[in-house]
C-alpha cells in the first residue's frame, strides 16, 4: 500500500479557539490523511519547524484573526528560507478572507484558500489529488533536519510498499556514511515512554524537556510520538498540539501512526529509532499509544535503554493492578496525576505490586502539569543519570541500576 498523505494543521498566534480546524481535521481523517495538529495560537516558527520535521506535503492554516495575508506570507516565505518550499500552504478563514486577499495571498505563494461554504469533502478531496502526488526531487540545499526527516518518511514508505524485514532495509543503505547495522551501534541514549491512555505521557516528557533545555547549553534531544491508526485509513497525530516546551529548535520531534499495527507502535518504529539514535541527539525519547494490560512494547528487539511506565491513580482494583504485565517490565513507575485524592493509596499497591518483582525499580509520584513539580525533576535526576537525593532513595525504591 502507498503511504498516506501527511499534513501539518494549525492556528496562528494571537486565534484563540480551535473548533473550525478541529471538525476539518476529523474530515481529512475520514479520507484516509495522516494529520499532525500543532494546535493554536503558534508562530510562524512553530509551524515551520513542525512541518519540516513531520516531512508533510502541505500546512493547512485556519485563520479568523485578521492578519492572515502577512501570516500565510511568512510561513511560505520561512519555508522557502529553510529549504523546504516545496512543502506546500493552504487554508481558510470564514469571512475574514476576502477575493482581494486571496489574490495578494497567491501572488506570494500560498497554494489554495477554501471560502465559508467550502464543503468538508472538497476540501478533503483537493488534499488528495494535489497533495498525494510523489514529490519531486529538488536540487537546493537542505538543512539537516529536512535531510533526517525525509529520510524517516523513506522508511515509512518502504515498509508501507513492501514487507522487507529490518534487515533488508539495513543492507540497502549499507554504503551510507552514518548507517550502522545494528540498533546495539547507537549514539544516543533511548528511553521509552508508555501507560494508558490520559495519564499524561506527553505533558511528562514535555517536562522533561524543559529540564534538559535548561541544563544543557548545547546538545539536542529527539521525540518519537504514536497515535493509533487502522490500515488504509488516516490518523490524528495530535501530541505536538500539548507540546509547550519542546517548540524548540534543538527538539526534533516526529510523530507516527501505528498503521494498523497493535502494540502501541508503528512498523517503521525500530528502524526510524535506528536513524534517530545513530544522529546528533543525546537522547531518543519514544512514546507508545495508550496502552493496557500488555506486555511492554519496547521488549522485542531491545530497543530501549530505559522503559518508564506512566500510570494514573484512578486504575481499579488491586486485582487490575496484579494483571498489568507492563508493572513487571518497566525500569520505572511513575504515579502521575499524584495530587489526585487516591494518589497515595496509588502509590503503596503500587510499591507492594513492584516488590512482587524482586529487582530494582523505580517508583516516582509526579505532577507533570504543575510548575516545577520536584517529582518531575527527581525522574529527569533519573535518567540523566544524576544522583537521587537521599529523600528519595529513603522511599524504598533503588534506583541506581541503570544510568544514562
Amino acid at each position: 500500500m502507498a503511504s498516506p498523505i501527511r499534513i501539518l494543521t494549525a492556528v496562528p498566534i494571537c486565534d484563540g479557539h480551535d473548533s473550525a480546524i478541529n471538525t476539518i481535521n476529523l474530515e481529512f481523517i475520514r479520507h484516509g490523511i495522516e494529520v499532525i495538529y500543532l494546535g493554536y495560537h503558534r508562530s510562524v516558527g512553530d509551524i515551520v519547524r513542525a512541518a519540516i520535521q513531520e516531512d508533510v506535503r502541505a500546512v493547512g492554516i485556519s485563520s479568523y484573526n485578521g492578519g492572515h495575508v502577512e501570516f500565510f506570507s511568512e510561513v511560505v516565505d520561512l519555508l522557502r528560507k529553510c529549504g523546504a518550499g516545496d512543502i506546500k500552504v493552504f487554508g481558510g478563514g470564514g469571512g475574514t478572507i476576502t477575493h482581494d486577499d486571496v489574490t495578494a495571498m497567491r501572488r506570494k505563494g500560498v497554494d489554495q484558500i477554501f471560502f465559508a461554504g467550502t464543503s468538508l469533502s472538497e476540501m478533503a478531496g483537493y488534499v488528495r489529488e494535489h497533495y498525494g502526488r510523489p514529490r519531486k526531487r529538488g536540487s537546493h540545499a537542505r538543512t539537516p533536519d529536512i535531510e533526517l526527516a525525509r529520510r524517516l518518511t523513506e522508511i515509512e514508505d518502504r515498509l508501507a510498499k513492501s514487507k522487507r524485514s529490518t534487515l533488508d532495509i539495513q543492507r540497502s543503505r549499507s554504503k551510507k556514511k552514518h548507517r550502522r547495522k545494528n540498533i546495539k551501534d547507537q549514539t544516543s541514549r533511548v528511553i521509552g515512554f508508555t501507560g494508558p491512555g490520559g495519564a499524561g505521557k506527553t505533558t511528562l516528557i514535555d517536562e522533561l524537556a524543559l529540564r534538559y533545555l535548561s541544563s544543557q547549553a548545547k546538545g539536542r534531544i529527539a521525540i518519537l510520538s504514536h497515535d493509533p491508526s487502522v490500515i488504509g485509513k488516516g490518523a490524528l497525530l495530535g501530541d505536538r498540539a500539548t507540546m509547550i516546551n519542546s517548540q524548540n529548535d534543538r527538539v526534533f520531534m516526529r510523530s507516527m501512526a501505528t498503521r494498523g499495527q497493535a502494540g502501541g507502535l508503528s512498523p517503521a518504529t525500530h528502524d526510524c529509532l535506528a536513524l534517530l539514535a545513530q544522529s546528533d541527539f543525546d537522547y531518543v525519547i519514544i512514546e507508545t499509544v495508550g496502552t493496557g494490560q500488555e506486555a511492554m512494547p519496547f521488549q522485542k528487539n531491545g530497543i530501549v535503554d530505559l522503559t518508564v511506565l506512566v500510570m494514573n491513580p484512578d486504575y481499579g482494583s488491586r486485582l487490575q493492578l496484579q494483571k498489568i504485565v507492563m508493572l513487571d517490565l518497566a525500569d520505572i513507575v511513575v504515579v502521575n496525576k499524584s495530587d489526585l485524592q487516591r494518589a497515595r493509596t496509588a502509590h503503596t499497591e503500587i510499591e507492594h505490586r513492584l516488590e512482587q518483582n524482586r529487582r530494582a525499580q523505580g517508583l516516582i509520584d509526579t505532577v507533570a502539569k504543575r510548575h516545577r513539580d520536584p517529582g518531575v525533576d527527581r525522574l529527569f535526576d533519573l535518567v540523566s543519570g544524576k544522583q537521587i537525593d537521599q529523600e528519595t532513595r529513603k522511599a524504598g525504591r533503588n534506583f541506581g541500576r541503570r544510568k544514562m
